[in-house]
């Protein structure tokens, strides 16, 4: 794939109903997999979610960029791999000029008062949540939704962040009243899971 420069609808936040029960689910999507639909097809069916908002980010502050695909690409590899409508694609960090999760939903908050909002995370990334920049102020920003994935079941039990707000764990059974909670709420939703990883698709070489 090739450079190419982001069509400008991706640069603003989809467009929402008031009311609305939004899934926020970022990631490099450094290249995007079935691991990556399946989390969001689960959080739209467990948290009854209206849209989920698939949003690819400049680059991890926490990662390596040097193989970080064009944001162009990344954006077209998203749009074909998870075509649910209730999936919508979008870049808007890439117009705010920031890429840390604390101040992207401050934002997001700041300009959609009436909409209720899930962060949506896997559960490989609950095990390091704790290394991000105002942690718990995202934890207090939206309430939380972790996702089951491979080799990560049981973070919800020994991560740092489980730990710290085991008080505002939720039953996953209550998960489609998550969005209505206060934060800080989270909770851990079982289910199906894929062994894909970014990691590994970038490891495989062409033959």
């Amino acid at each position: 794939m090739t450079a190419g420069k982001v069509n400008a609808r991706y640069l603003r936040m989809p467009h929402v109903e008031s009311g609305m029960v939004v899934g926020l689910f970022g990631g490099s999507f450094n290249p995007p997999h079935e691991g990556h639909v399946l989390v969001a097809d689960t959080a739209i069916q467990r948290l009854g979610l209206d849209q989920l908002w698939w949003m690819v980010t400049p680059g991890n502050p926490l990662k390596d960029h040097n193989n970080l695909a064009p944001l162009a690409d990344r954006i077209a590899m998203s749009e074909k791999i998870a075509p649910n409508p209730r999936i919508k694609v979008t870049a808007f960090e890439q117009a705010l000029g920031q890429s840390y999760t604390a101040r992207t939903l401050e934002t997001v908050r700041a300009r959609n008062r009436d909409i209720h909002f899930v962060w949506i995370m896997g559960a490989d990334n609950l095990k390091s949540f704790h290394r991000w920049q105002n942690w718990q102020k995202i934890a207090r920003t939206f309430p939380i939704a972790v996702i089951d994935r491979p080799g990560s079941t049981l973070a919800y039990l020994s991560s740092r962040m489980a730990r710290t707000f085991d008080y505002a764990r939720i039953d996953e059974d209550d998960a489609r009243r998550l969005a209505y909670h206060a934060a800080p709420a989270w909770t851990f939703i079982h289910g199906p899971r894929s062994s894909m990883s970014s990691t590994a698709l970038r490891a495989v070489k062409p033959t």
